[in-house]
């Protein structure tokens, strides 16, 4: 089918292959969705995984070869999905080489119900050292949305970080009290970044009510 160069290019068989699949998902035919798990344009495979996501046919042999395929494309799809499939590892998606993969995979870490403590460690490690801020915020994010006490110091910290990931952390405070998250909210209220300082206002006001 040539090669994944040519793969990347919005080819019109391509675009059909996706649209068939598709439509015959949304008559409750999957048979495409699993045919073209394995097609040479990642646009196709990635299409695939949302179809069998949304409808609970992503068994383990799909869900091994998503998080194995060499695309990013492919594996953005797969955080995506893990959102709602704990069957889908997202700790191995939290370690991905591509940047677009782990802010996904952050963001779908901070949808899941479980809460152990290996997420919480990948995520306050992500948050703390990930070189690129949108993966940093994406991981502030999720601890705050997860609420549990043993991602709040990486919260706190990441008030300290650049404007971006402080708003985002300043936000991610809401679920937690205490003297420590008092201090840091007081400390934004005066942060030199308008939007840090809104977030602070927000979230002190909506405390106090």
């Amino acid at each position: 089918m040539g090669s994944e160069e040519d793969a990347l290019e919005f080819t019109r068989s391509g675009i059909e292959r996706r649209q068939q699949l598709v439509q015959l998902a949304r008559e409750g035919d999957l048979s495409l969705a699993k045919e073209f798990f394995s097609d040479g344009d990642p646009r196709v495979r990635a299409a695939s995984i949302a179809v069998l996501s949304e409808n609970d046919a992503l068994d383990e042999s799909f869900i091994a070869l998503g998080l194995s395929d060499r695309h990013p494309l492919v594996r953005m799809s797969m955080a995506r999905a893990s959102a709602q499939n704990s069957s889908i590892s997202v700790l191995k998606l939290l370690s991905d080489d591509d940047y677009a993969v782990v802010e996904i995979a952050c963001w779908a870490a901070g949808e899941q119900i479980e809460r152990n403590d290996s997420i919480i460690e990948a995520l306050s490690g992500i948050a703390l050292e990930h070189e690129d801020a949108l993966c940093r915020e994406s991981a502030v994010a999720a601890l705050g949305a997860l609420g549990d006490v043993r991602g709040l110091g990486s919260i706190l910290e990441a008030t300290q970080d650049i404007a971006t990931v402080r708003r985002r952390a300043v936000i991610a405070l809401a679920p937690f009290e205490g003297q420590a998250v008092t201090d840091a909210l007081q400390l934004a209220l005066s942060d030199r970044d308008w939007q840090v300082r809104q977030a602070a206002e927000d979230l002190t006001k909506y405390l106090s009510e």
